[in-house]
């Protein structure tokens, strides 16, 4: 339950990214995450083609957090999660030496929103580790 519950809400937040950045990519850029917060547009310059790339990733990344959270196989689970951190780790490390420019608001909100994205997903690498059936759940 744990498993399926994190793995979607790993999967929301990507999707709301990349629902927004993949076809409205100047939009994404100029509002996200909200008006009068703009994080993206506070590392310039706009990239249209970065922008819809980093829609599409986000997208592609819900698609295997919501297969990994349906089928809950454990090696599917794990590779998810890996995957997640490849992205994400980096991700936050960028933005979190990347802060000037932002208020303080938005620096906290930012930084606080990626720590909870890496801290549930470690947690449930730590759930996955902790479980001793082969397979959480498959159909093997």
């Amino acid at each position: 339950m744990v498993l399926r519950a994190g793995l979607l809400v790993l999967g929301v937040t990507q999707a709301v990214v990349g629902l927004w950045a993949l076809p409205a990519p100047r939009s994404f850029y100029d509002g996200f995450p909200a008006p009068g917060h703009h994080w993206v547009s506070a590392l310039p310059p706009y990239n249209e083609h970065l922008v819809r790339d980093v829609g599409a990733l986000s997208l592609a990344l819900t698609v295997l957090l919501v297969a990994a959270a349906v089928w809950l196989d454990r090696r599917l689970v794990a590779i998810t999660l890996v995957v997640f951190a490849v992205w994400t780790v980096p991700h936050v490390v960028f933005h979190s030496v990347h802060l000037h420019g932002f208020s303080v608001l938005d620096a906290t909100a930012q930084t606080v929103g990626f720590a909870v994205e890496v801290v549930v997903a470690a947690v449930l690498a730590v759930v996955l580790v902790r479980s001793k059936a082969p397979a959480v759940h498959s159909s093997e």
